[in-house]
């Protein structure tokens, strides 16, 4: 399973409006007994997610957290990918951390845990 940023953050922010589906999410993912993969890029993305909006603390607690995942940095080829899946697309509002992160999981051949329609947009199977 790659992990987007979106359930990562939510799952550590009581106050974002997806935090129970999150958790929820986690909850269900152990259960199953998925291994979480985190692409360097959403680390970094979701690291800003929590230190923009909850602040220091929380953001070096949510990266002691986080220094047991499965961290998985992309190839040189999955960016060229990536920007060319962007432009293969100019009517869609696709950020590069999504695009990278579908072609990484497409490349592993992995579904993505996320919240974010666009994985969908981009056919990258997506983990309900």
């Amino acid at each position: 399973m790659l992990a987007d940023a979106g359930p990562l953050y939510a799952a550590v922010d009581e106050g974002d409006e997806r935090h129970r589906r999150a958790s929820d999410e986690l909850l269900k993912l152990e259960r199953e007994r998925w291994l979480i993969v985190v692409g360097y890029p959403t680390l970094l993305e979701a690291h800003a997610l929590v230190l923009t909006r909850m602040g220091n603390v929380a953001a070096h607690s949510w990266l002691s957290l986080m220094s047991d995942a499965a961290l998985i940095n992309p190839e040189p080829e999955d960016y060229r990918q990536a920007v060319a899946k962007l432009t293969s697309m100019p009517d869609q509002r696709i950020t590069l951390f999504d695009s990278l992160m579908g072609v990484l999981a497409s490349r592993l051949g992995l579904p993505v845990w996320t919240h974010d329609h666009h994985f969908d947009v981009m056919r990258v199977p997506v983990w309900r």
